[in-house]
């Protein structure tokens, strides 16, 4: 690991009036706009480095107070019990923080050493860690040290909710029963609760079905669209939040329509009887959310009330990735869209970007010839796409059909980033040359549309 002083100028100590000294460091203002950004990289890598110095300390800290503990016969439940309060303490933090680093820490060393070292390198933040460590927490010993081998190296470049779901995706495989269960009991525990917040604001927060939840978020999206589209010179997020509020406090008049939700699953989960174990294969994705355990799919599938619409998706045998799909559109553009935004996910294809696409965008843009077809495009959320057309970026398709898609990105300062798509969730037959069939299960479910009455 490179030293901070090698790329931010000097490293020095500053006198606390306490007088405890901390780590001072002054970059380098004299070089160009390269070098500013790799001081920026350097240090972020230094805090993610640190972050794994904390955790190991915590952990050290932890195993000593139990051993003094047990020495002085504090009860079973009880050895090491102040740590994490020390541990936030120190941290500057509330308790509750402080117990969830601590319980990171553990984790970090005792059963997940390749995260540990990905977040020594600087690949990933603490944040990630986290989420691989809470994804994983209920799994067995050697299960969790499969997420930990297997998702470590394909850490770097995922953003937050990318990590989620490959950690969510891949605990879904290993222990589906457990899975099954544990998202029926948070189903019993729906509920919608209220926060103030300053400025004479508050947050309603919901705790509800993935399902329910993203036909809401599309609902509300669709007519945010439309009230944009008439002139509403109200922000999209302005309309979606009175709309949210309009619907709930009006009297309602019920007119149905249908509102569709996406599941993206393998053939034999759809057609074949699978037992729990059977169908740990592959957990079933719903777009706009993230894996499903397979009971929870079935359930959607047998709602009386649905009509479904089964459309093939094409993936690559050996990486999984998308390369054809069934599709009754009648517009190419329509068509391409869809194809388009179900190679690429809901989740922008910015590296560590977490927002949802909103565009389908062309690699090379099209005043620059950029051709109008799968390779050509990529799906971005709207504040990437809008930062692409600044000076100085430039993004390029480095691959072709049936090749995994794979952008790079150059930034202003010459910098370069990658951008792959994700795979379908199918499992990798490297051994067969054939295309493997994974299902896209669109679902109709009635809606009834609110409508407004007015009273004198």
């Amino acid at each position: 690991m490179f030293a901070v002083s090698e790329l931010v100028g000097s490293v020095g100590r500053t006198a606390s009036p306490t007088g405890r000294s901390w780590l001072r460091v002054e970059p380098d203002l004299t070089v160009e706009d390269r070098g500013l950004v790799d001081q920026i990289e350097a240090l972020e890598r230094q805090t993610s480095s640190a972050a794994a110095a904390k955790a190991r300390l915590s952990a050290e800290l932890y195993a000593r107070r139990v051993d003094r503990d047990s020495d002085a016969r504090v009860p079973t439940a009880r050895p090491g019990r102040g740590v994490a309060h020390e541990v936030a303490l120190a941290r500057r933090e509330s308790p509750h923080h402080g117990r969830e680093h601590l319980a990171l820490a553990l984790a970090l060393v005792h059963d997940l050493p390749e995260t540990l070292a990905a977040l020594e390198r600087g690949d990933i933040d603490e944040r990630r860690a986290m989420i691989i460590a809470r994804e994983s927490a209920d799994l067995t010993r050697p299960d969790r040290a499969r997420v930990d081998t297997v998702l470590a190296p394909t850490l770097a470049g995922l953003g937050e909710r990318e990590t989620t779901i490959a950690a969510r995706r891949m605990a879904y495989q290993l222990d589906t029963a457990t899975a099954e269960t544990r998202s029926r009991r948070a189903r019993g525990r729906r509920r919608v609760t209220m926060r103030s917040l300053p400025d004479a604001m508050a947050r309603i927060s919901a705790e509800v079905r993935a399902e329910d939840a993203v036909l809401v978020m599309d609902s509300l999206a669709e007519h945010a669209a439309l009230r944009r589209a008439i002139g509403d010179d109200r922000g999209r997020d302005q309309v979606v939040a009175d709309e949210f509020v309009e619907r709930l406090i009006r009297p309602v008049t019920s007119v149905a329509r249908n509102v569709e939700i996406h599941l993206v699953m393998d053939a034999e989960a759809l057609l074949a009887d699978a037992t729990a174990q059977d169908a740990s294969a592959n957990p079933v994705h719903l777009v706009g959310h993230g894996p499903l355990p397979h009971g929870i799919a079935k359930d959607l599938l047998a709602d009386p009330d649905a009509h479904v619409l089964i459309r093939r998706l094409f993936a690559h045998p050996e990486d999984g990735t998308l390369v054809a799909m069934d599709s009754k559109g009648v517009l190419f553009t329509s068509r391409l869209r869809r194809l388009l935004f179900a190679r690429d996910g809901e989740t922008c294809r910015t590296p560590w970007c977490d927002a949802p696409l909103r565009h389908g965008d062309h690699v090379t843009p099209r005043a620059r010839g950029g051709a109008t077809s799968l390779d050509g495009g990529q799906g971005l959320c709207e504040a990437c796409n809008y930062a692409k057309e600044s000076p100085g970026w430039h993004h390029h398709t480095r691959s072709r059909w049936p090749s995994r898609h794979h952008v790079e990105i150059t930034t202003p300062t010459g910098h370069t980033h990658h951008s792959h798509a994700p795979p379908l969730p199918a499992r990798p037959s490297p051994a067969c040359t054939c295309r493997t069939t994974t299902l896209t299960v669109e679902i109709y479910r009635p809606l009834h549309q609110l409508d407004v009455q007015l009273t004198a």
